[in-house]
């Protein structure tokens, strides 16, 4: 089927519209690209301002596992292992208490941008519903306690504890665990939970340092300063740095406490309907029957996917696929080919963006405000966000958005923000600033990870990322990193990613414990077969160079041979999913050997 007998965008001028999105684009491409962020300032690294850190004695001990990060993955994989009779699992993490990114995040109005029912991961396996469709931070955060205690996780857990170095005990066949609290810790088998939103970024903006009130990064937030509720801010001047969606959820709290707000903006979120409302119990009771949440999950892979044949998510990450999906099936079979389905893509992205742009004029009553607050990009350039509060504070008189036509803050004094050469002054400044996603894994964790004969992860993944199923590396025996890229690469829901990582994890280490084996490693063969398998992968939609710049296409610059390899399955997460489901189910691990 040629692009010519599809039916053209309704409404829109896709020439002109494309054309408008690279403009946007080059008036933001900036040549030191993820270079203009920096780690967070002694003054900004303020530690854990939630809980305290209590002194302890260094541990010398061995234990199975040892699981790195205790956030989702820490607490899956954890779960899972002690569902296969792994008892052993010690779960280190910096914070004070489990929870990961919901333990730092606990800014107003965080809340998880998929829906609750397949974001909070062992629903059923704790019997908890949730209270809304999108849960609130603080419910995520208990929700993660409820499974560290349900599954005994806490008794071995080491909280406000930092890995400081992993190295490969060869003969022992053993990990080495070294912490900033002087531990020296032994496991037969390590995994590593990182998650991608790890470690808190600030825009290197002169004066930063200068600013003579109070300031503080989001995933730091300042409980003391604001009030718990706010509202020390009722008679405060604040600008809010960054529009991403962190501030999407922040700034309808931050309107309603502020004497004075100010939104400084370099390039606007999409910003759809979210549609938020309580759970039914009514519903979820007659929903949830055995199987439930797994049936969700794959679901939303499948519907993604265009394989569906119903839309049980229904919200809007499905939303386009499943409408792509109905077109389709409206074609003759021969005509459903990639290609069409591709053009069908583009024009439902160029449609569904210009109804979101649509949707800021019939909310927001100042025109040079609604047309500051539009976004000119693909759907899938920046984190698509939703929220039904966003748009509708900009209406409020206190709350003025700052935009700088793409060239953000020019810098910091001691008063306030400078920004269009106008300095706006404040009493505190916030960074809604996000976090380092595209930097080395290395660099992110905090420690280097030493295998056999000495060779480092750093090394081995100097010209990017080497895995099966993007778990094991080779020269890296009984070790397990969790993350999507060379997997499902489901980036819509990333607990999807988690949970099935960590039924692999317990069903390999499981058998080996069973077993009595010692090692278990990826073979080199199978290592290569699989990294030139994900190189054939078409294209992500997600980012891209024709992307206005920010963290899904690495601030707009090319990321050489690494980039080429944080990709996912071929054939897409649900083929993924069906995949390696059937390759545990086998139980031969192939391309593993045991020793």
């Amino acid at each position: 089927m040629s692009t010519a007998q599809v039916r053209p965008a309704t409404g829109v001028d896709i020439t002109s519209v494309r054309e408008k999105y690279l403009a946007e684009r080059d008036k933001r491409l900036r040549p030191d690209g993820a270079s203009q962020y920096v780690r967070l300032a002694d003054e900004f690294d303020i530690g854990d301002p939630f809980t305290p850190v209590t002194e302890r004695e260094p541990l010398a001990e061995h234990t199975t596992v040892v699981c790195i990060g205790g956030g989702f993955s820490g607490l899956v994989v954890g779960a899972r292992l002690k569902e296969a009779g792994v008892e052993d699992v010690r779960i280190i993490d910096k914070a004070g208490d489990f929870g990961g990114t919901w333990y730092w995040n606990r800014y107003p109005g965080a809340q998880c941008d998929t829906t609750s029912y397949i974001y909070l991961p062992l629903l059923e396996e704790t019997g908890h519903m949730p209270t809304e469709k999108y849960a609130h931070g603080p419910e995520i955060l208990e929700h993660c306690q409820r499974i560290g205690q349900q599954y005994d996780l806490y008794d071995q857990a080491l909280f406000h504890t930092e890995v400081t170095d992993l190295r490969w005990d060869a003969d022992e066949s053993r990990w080495v665990v070294s912490t900033n609290r002087g531990d020296r810790l032994t496991a037969q088998f390590v995994t590593m939970g990182i998650g991608p939103l790890h470690v808190p970024k600030l825009p290197a903006i002169p004066g930063i340092g200068e600013f003579a009130g109070h300031s503080f990064h989001t995933n730091r937030w300042d409980y003391g300063y604001t009030g718990e509720s706010l509202e020390k801010l009722a008679d405060k001047r604040v600008a809010i740095i960054g529009t991403g969606a962190t501030s999407v959820q922040a700034v309808p709290r931050l309107s309603e406490a502020c004497g004075e707000l100010f939104v400084i903006q370099r390039t606007p979120s999409s910003v759809d309907a979210r549609g938020n409302r309580p759970t039914d119990p009514e519903w979820f009771a007659e929903m949830a029957t055995p199987g439930w949440q797994r049936r969700l999950l794959a679901n939303f892979a499948d519907v993604l996917g265009g394989v569906a044949t119903q839309d049980l998510i229904q919200d809007g990450w499905t939303e386009l696929s499943w409408q792509l999906r109905n077109e389709m099936a409206t074609l003759p079979a021969g005509e459903r080919t990639m290609a069409t389905r591709m053009t069908l893509a583009e024009r439902a992205d160029y449609e569904k963006m210009d109804q979101i742009r649509s949707r800021v004029d019939t909310i927001v009553a100042d025109h040079d405000t609604a047309q500051h607050l539009k976004a000119w990009y693909r759907r899938l350039c920046k984190r698509p966000c939703f929220h039904d509060e966003y748009l509708q504070s900009f209406n409020s008189p206190n709350t003025h958005l700052v935009d700088t036509d793409g060239k953000g803050v020019e810098r910091i004094t001691a008063k306030g923000v400078v920004a269009g050469g106008q300095e706006y002054e404040v009493d505190c400044v916030i960074y809604a600033s996000g976090f380092e996603v595209n930097t080395g894994f290395t660099r992110r964790s905090g420690y280097e990870v030493t295998g056999r004969d000495g060779v480092t992860l750093t090394d081995r993944w100097a010209d990017g990322m080497r895995t099966l199923h993007g778990m094991h590396t080779r020269g890296f025996p009984n070790a397990f990193v969790v993350q999507p890229s060379q997997g499902a690469n489901l980036i819509a829901n990333v607990p999807s990613n988690i949970v099935d990582s960590a039924a692999t994890i317990a069903a390999i280490v499981g058998h080996a414990v069973r077993d009595g084996l010692r090692e278990v490693e990826v073979t080199a063969e199978a290592e290569q077969a699989w990294v030139d398998l994900v190189q054939t992968a078409q294209p992500s939609a997600i980012g891209g160079p024709d992307c206005t710049p920010g963290y899904y296409n690495n601030e707009g610059q090319d990321q050489g041979s690494a980039g080429l390899r944080l990709v996912g399955y071929p054939d897409g997460p649900a083929a993924f999913f069906r995949y390696i489901e059937q390759w545990r189910a086998a139980g031969a691990f192939e391309g593993l050997e045991f020793q």
